[in-house]
């Protein structure tokens, strides 16, 4: 679901998509409002970790992922033939967008399919809160433009403890599944490291966002079409379920919902866009207790509150000083 990220692209929502580099244009007055949009949003990323677990259930991780990549991409092939928008051009362009669909797309939804074979998918949902609190760190070292505040850091330390709840550090990690929770936290540290290395190469492209998008899904779909055949085995049978919320993923949560997103950040900009992170892992939690059974001690939803909360306060900017 991620995409090319901007300079001035909000927090990613799940998987984490964000506006791409080329600045959105004016778009048309919408039929639906963009509220209703964002609701949409919200929901088609918090059921997305609900969707991998029950496609883990017929098919390999490698498999759901280039399935999604698959249905994802096709999407973004029918909206620029719609819009009569081609591929990008230049050869560093692509080779910067084969870097970015690795680390925004090929690496994270592998490693969450994987994690999601031992954990439940709540968990994978808060797990993929952190991502900011990742970007928060990552973006103090590595962008210079970004400065420490005291609110800033605060905000990481408090979203780090939350973190440190959910996986109930005080008992000694009790019960929880080491290496699943190491891979969920593994891929929301990947899409930081995305943003910042898209940020600092392809902030200028002349591209559309768009194009960028399809070009990046493309290569992420190649990048697992060479690698799933090399670690799986055909399914012996077509489990019709699991495939189905595939599709689901790939078409609604990888291909249309950076539509949407596009659509809302060009509306009513990138900080409002970016809430819609901040209620992705409420859903995903709903959704894991409600349709697959999953339970939740108290540390989860405390935690995940406090996940939140850290995460929303490394996103406050510095006042400017005039």
């Amino acid at each position: 679901m991620s995409s090319v990220t901007a300079s001035t692209a909000p927090a990613p929502g799940p998987e984490g998509s964000a506006p791409a580099p080329a600045p959105a244009p004016a778009p048309a007055r919408p039929r639906l409002d963009w509220r209703l949009r964002f609701a949409a949003l919200s929901l088609i990323w918090g059921f997305s970790f609900l969707l991998i677990k029950v496609g883990t259930q017929g098919y390999a991780p490698f498999q759901v992922t280039l399935g999604r990549l698959a249905f994802g991409t096709a999407v973004l092939a029918v909206a620029m033939a719609v819009r009569r928008e081609g591929l990008p051009r230049g050869a560093r362009t692509w080779m910067h967008l084969a870097v970015a669909g690795f680390l925004l797309n090929a690496l994270p939804f592998s490693l969450f399919a994987f994690a999601e074979l031992t954990i439940p998918s709540t968990l994978a949902g808060i797990c993929n809160a952190t991502s900011p609190l990742w970007g928060m760190a990552l973006s103090l070292v590595a962008l210079r433009e970004d400065r420490p505040t005291r609110v800033r850091v605060a905000g990481l330390g408090l979203g780090f403890l939350g973190v440190l709840t959910v996986l109930g550090a005080w008992q000694g990690f009790h019960g929880l599944d080491a290496r699943g929770t190491a891979l969920a936290l593994l891929a929301s540290l990947s899409y930081p490291v995305g943003w910042i290395y898209v940020r600092r190469t392809l902030a200028g492209s002349s591209a559309s966002h768009l194009s960028l998008t399809g070009g990046q899904l493309l290569l992420a779909t190649v990048q697992l079409a060479v690698v799933t055949p090399l670690f799986t085995s055909a399914p012996s049978s077509l489990a019709v379920g699991p495939l189905l919320a595939i599709a689901a993923l790939g078409t609604l949560g990888t291909g249309l919902a950076v539509l949407v997103q596009y659509g809302i950040v060009a509306e009513v900009g990138p900080t409002t866009g970016q809430m819609v992170t901040y209620f992705v892992p409420v859903i995903a939690a709903a959704a894991g207790i409600l349709l697959l059974g999953e339970t939740l001690t108290w540390s989860t939803p405390v935690g995940a509150a406090v996940v939140l909360a850290g995460a929303a306060l490394t996103q406050v900017k510095p006042k400017r000083t005039g």
